[in-house]
């Protein structure tokens, strides 16, 4: 159903590759190029609708861009991803979901009640 374990290691160490080259190229031209940067991002949040949202102001996200934490953010997400594929008539991933009630638990545990 999965990833033959060596394939899955392969394409988790091209993830790393790739995400670690995005921060670092970010970092170095968020250094080099702040002013564009900043023009690039607030236009994508433009096309998001992310600045009609009274909570976002640059100050308060730019920061956060390319640092360690989005590095890790991002590395566990597009990893989680490789796991969660599936084949056509196959079984669907059992994804960790959380309930309102703060308790973790998986898609089909949810699904029991």
């Amino acid at each position: 159903m999965g990833l033959p374990l060596p394939g899955l290691w392969l394409k988790r160490l091209w993830v790393l590759f790739q995400v670690g080259l995005h921060v670092a190229m970010g970092k170095v031209l968020l250094t080099l190029f702040p002013r564009r940067v900043k023009q690039n991002i607030l236009a994508m949040s433009e096309k998001t609708g992310m600045a009609k949202n009274p909570h976002f102001s640059y100050e308060n996200w730019i920061p956060t861009f390319f640092s360690a934490q989005y590095f890790w953010f991002i590395l566990k997400v597009r990893w989680q991803r490789l796991e969660d594929m599936t084949e056509q008539g196959g079984l669907a991933p059992n994804c960790p979901v959380v309930r309102l009630s703060g308790q973790r638990c998986n898609i089909w545990d949810f699904m029991q009640g």
